[in-house]
This record gives C-alpha cells, structure tokens and sequence, in this order.
C-alpha cells in the first residue's frame, strides 16, 4: 500500500506548489485540494453544509489517485482543515468530518511555515499575520495530539523541497 503524505498549513503557505514538487520529484500522483474546485463552480457563498460536500468530494479523489500510486500518495491537504474552517467560521464541525478524520490514517505530514509572504487570492479569508500564527499554531497542535510523524517545513520553494525529500526518505 503507497505511503499517503498530507502537505497541511494555513492559507497561502505554498502548500500546493510544494505538493506538486514533491510529486514529480518521486513521480508519484498528487491529490489537488478539492475545495478550490468546489468552491469555484459554486454559484454562491458557501455555508457549513458545503464543507461535508467538500470533504466527500476531497476523499473520492485521494482514493480515485491512490489507485495510481506506487510508493507515495501526496495529499494537498486533509480533513483538519475542514476540521479549522469550520470550526473557525461556524464553531461547529460535521460529525461525519470528526469520525474521518479519526478513521483515516496518514504515513506523514508536512506543516508549511507563514515564513513566506501572503499571496491575495480569492478564496483566502486571513492574510493578518496574528491570524496566520494562530492557524499555524492550530495545525501544529491537531499535528501533535495525532501522534503522526511530522515536519515542520520553511525556507523557499527549493529549501522547503529539500528539506522535505529528506524528511520523508527518513521516516519512509
């Protein structure tokens, strides 16, 4: 079974561009974090209801990659951030969300650092730099409490794939 590694962070904090790197670097598939695509297509705000869409719609493709998978999976996210959004914006989470997140397991992850600037988007809500810590510091602990390898990752694009090729050859 291919080892599966989430890249996690907050907003902004080149958690995809890491992911594609470190999928050709391997030559393993990626899975793109599926609410950018959601939330494109939707016609409206999204509400609380739209992040278990997004959640279901996140695990149909991280198990349709995972199909084409050899040695590594690289996941552009996971449910803890659904498990932040919503938590943050609605003080609620799915329970749907919660008993995932506690029934699917991952090899490793890699915590992207805010030690790089903002990049304005429109589907980003927080580019206050207290707001990013706080996220950071969020992740950091659900991180922790998961008892799962983790690293976290900082410096530039090529620094931060370094550091994380090393990484993972020395857990995986």
């Amino acid at each position: 079974m291919p080892k599966k590694i989430v890249i996690i962070g907050p907003e902004s904090t080149g958690k995809s561009t890491l992911t594609a790197a470190l999928a050709a670097h391997f030559g393993e598939p990626w899975v793109p974090e599926y609410a950018r695509e959601y939330l494109e297509r939707l016609d409206r705000p999204y509400e609380f209801d739209d992040l278990l869409s997004i959640a279901k719609g996140q695990f149909e493709l991280e198990d349709r990659m995972l199909k084409s998978a050899n040695e590594f999976l690289f996941c552009d996210t996971d449910l803890h951030v659904l498990h932040v959004w919503s938590e943050s914006k609605y003080k609620k989470v799915h329970p749907w969300i919660q008993a995932q997140i506690a029934a699917r397991k991952y090899d490793l992850y890699l915590l992207t650092d805010i030690d790089i600037p903002w990049e304005p988007d429109p589907q980003r809500e927080h580019p206050d730099p207290e707001m990013r810590t706080y996220f950071f510091n969020w992740y950091r602990a659900l991180l922790e409490e998961s008892g799962t390898p983790y690293e976290i990752i900082s410096g530039n694009n090529r620094e931060r794939l370094s550091r994380s090729i090393d990484f993972i050859e020395k857990y995986l």
